[in-house]
């Protein structure tokens, strides 16, 4: 039943809340936000096994698909869309899925999160795969869309993860790894896209950058596959190839510019002294790790 759902109950420090002077419900609501990490914390575990289902997923081609109604819908096109720029990766590698389509990514479209045909319809259009990994999203846990999804996932044999905000949620019973983050009463009763969202958020910046650095898109905490669609991330692109190889301004830039805007190849380049066609060899046998090709 939803009232007995942790994320449903009314917070005891929030009963007055609209006595409260905004410092006051600033104050309260920053306090119940500090909680959220070490929530996430006690999850690490489960976590990790999410995050080794992608690399696997993406190391055979397959994709991470996030799904999801509501805000969790959002959060998934949210962390898919950013993947993008951030990892030089395919749109279609990692992908967002919300209840209700495009349009429900600004508007409330009623009834669709209650239909499990409708999850399993929307990962039959994307082509689902056995080779892929499904992260359902759900802060209350029960959401027939998405449970509609994961039973299909299964059933198709891709990857499943479960990911709510209450424990023992039945979205979990439904993959084959669940990430339970209780992350409790909300500021304003039921309000999930508050703590509920930010547990979320974080989780899926977790699996997604992760699961990046663990095939190659990383180069010590540099962004190395960052994709240069705009000044601010030229010059970006220009920096991480000075911060890795140590080189001034301007022979980043020579080399940026010689690897044709490839960061990846233009540091390969500038640390083994070598040709563009070389230095990409060297990052194919070496599976696009910048360190092991060098």
């Amino acid at each position: 039943m939803l009232e007995n759902l942790s994320t449903e109950k009314r917070n005891n420090h929030t009963m007055k809340m609209d006595e409260m002077s905004v410092l006051e419900i600033l104050r309260t609501m920053n306090q119940e936000d500090k909680s959220v990490p070490g929530i996430i914390e006690k999850e690490l575990a489960s976590i990790e096994v999410a995050v080794e289902k992608v690399i696997h997923s993406f190391k055979k081609k397959g994709r991470l698909i996030y799904i999801g109604a509501g805000t969790s819908g959002r959060l998934g096109i949210l962390d898919a869309v950013e993947c993008v720029p951030t990892f030089g990766v395919s749109p279609d590698q990692v992908v967002g899925i919300i209840a209700g389509g495009a349009e429900a990514i600004k508007t409330a479209i009623e009834g669709v999160e209650d239909s499990r045909q409708f999850g399993k319809d929307d990962l039959e259009a994307i082509s689902l795969t056995k080779n892929d990994t499904v992260v359902g999203i759900a802060a209350s846990g029960r959401t027939p869309y998405v449970i509609g999804a994961l039973q299909y996932a299964k059933q198709i044999g891709a990857e499943t993860v479960a990911v709510s905000c209450n424990t023992q949620s039945e979205i979990s019973r439904y993959a084959d790894t669940a990430i339970e983050i209780e992350t409790g009463a909300e500021v304003l009763t039921g309000s999930t896209r508050l703590k509920a969202g930010t547990a979320q958020k974080l989780v899926l910046n977790m699996i997604s950058t992760a699961a990046m650095i663990g095939v190659g898109k990383v180069y010590g905490n540099l962004m190395v596959d960052v994709q240069a669609t705009n000044a601010k991330l030229i010059e970006r692109s220009k920096r991480i190839i000075m911060d890795a190889t140590q080189v001034d301004y301007e022979t980043a830039e020579h080399f940026y510019e010689k690897a044709d805007g490839h960061v990846k190849t233009a540091i390969v380049m500038s640390l083994l002294d070598c040709t563009k066609e070389q230095a990409i060899e060297k990052l194919e046998i070496a599976g696009g790790f910048v360190r092991k090709a060098l």
